[in-house]
């Protein structure tokens, strides 16, 4: 089952077309990589899959159902805003800052999306939240502020509240670029059990180790194309086109 299937979807920012009409499909559990050169669009790309962006043309679809709009006849009506906060709840998304409530704890932050869109009661939310904490390494972290935790550790933090939401799909936007080095692999480490665990994932990422380990599809992307993809072993190893060579030649 296709889980994510991106069609011909363009965007631009005035005169600057920053997507130009890319296709992509991401089978249920599967793990997409995302790689190319800062300005490429690989950050749009993703920011379009769940509406954080509008798109200028071309559809997504996740988890069969078409996102933003609603399909009549051979015409497409825009979602009212509730609806697609509705069609949001199944896509969790991890950004490159963390973004956390700075006056709630690590728990109060993972028990915010339960609680506030779900209408979750707080006796089960906080149940939740303490086992995902657990799951990403932080049990003992649960009653600290974000002001108290390391960037890898609010990272991680970040992921526990968007799995909170029991999402079908998570988007990684970079989320170790702004972390010191060394706290880069706790949050890889993190993401490597999440990619194990059956969830379909679209990363996109520097990390060309954790594409290569964890990654079931490598896609490069520059100036606004997919200019080539596949397995990401065979990709990194034996790059086809002249500018993915180019590119691996720099960051490998």
């Amino acid at each position: 089952m296709t889980m994510v299937s991106i069609r011909s979807v363009r965007k631009s920012y005035g005169k600057l077309e920053v997507l130009k009409g890319v296709s992509l499909d991401v089978p249920e559990g599967g793990v997409a990589c995302v790689v190319g050169p800062s300005g490429s669009g690989k950050s749009t790309l993703l920011r379009c899959v769940n509406r954080l962006e509008t798109i200028d043309s071309g559809r997504v679809w996740v988890d069969g159902e078409l996102m933003g709009f609603r399909e009549k006849g051979d015409k497409l009506h825009l979602l009212r805003p509730e609806e697609l906060c509705r069609q949001r709840e199944k896509i969790g998304m991890v950004f490159q800052r963390f973004h956390l409530f700075p006056h709630r704890t690590a728990l109060e932050n993972v028990m915010e999306g339960p609680c506030g869109v779900k209408g979750v009661s707080q006796d089960k939310a906080r149940v939740q939240a303490r086992e995902l904490l657990a799951r990403v390494g932080l049990a003992d972290r649960a009653g600290h502020y974000p002001a108290q935790l390391s960037g890898g550790q609010q990272q991680r933090v970040a992921i526990a509240r968007s799995l909170a939401m029991n999402p079908k799909v998570m988007l990684f936007d970079e989320p170790t670029s702004a972390l010191d080095p060394e706290l880069v692999q706790e949050v890889l480490t993190v993401m490597r059990d999440l990619a194990t665990s059956g969830i379909t994932m679209i990363v996109v990422t520097h990390e060309m180790g954790f594409a290569r380990e964890a990654g079931d599809h490598l896609v490069f992307m520059d100036d606004g194309m997919i200019v080539e993809e596949g397995k990401p072993r065979e990709v990194l190893a034996n790059p086809v086109h002249e500018r993915t060579r180019a590119f691996l030649g720099q960051v490998l």
